[in-house]
């Protein structure tokens, strides 16, 4: 039996809304140290950057991540203020 290289990945580019919503999540990595929990969260704000998801608040709720340093609520309102910079 052989082990095969693993699947090519396609970056997105830079200017897209994923790109720009998983590079904001991994500076709250100080908060967040399961990198899994990043990217389940990010993919929970980039459903609500598109209008298919709930708000910050709820997502940092509903997605059961391992927060340190920090409250929830806190953390909800620093992301929140740092996706009214993104725009869509």
């Amino acid at each position: 039996m052989s082990t095969l290289p693993p699947p090519f990945v396609k970056e997105f580019s830079v200017e897209s809304l994923e790109k720009k919503v998983y590079e904001l999540v991994e500076k709250f990595a100080e908060f967040i140290p399961i990198q899994n929990d990043r990217y389940r969260l990010a993919y929970n704000l980039y459903k609500f950057k598109i209008n298919e998801g709930d708000e910050p608040a709820i997502s940092v709720k509903n997605t059961k991540i391992k927060i340190v340093k920090i409250s929830d609520a806190e953390l909800a309102e620093k992301i929140n203020a740092a996706l009214a910079v993104i725009g869509q």
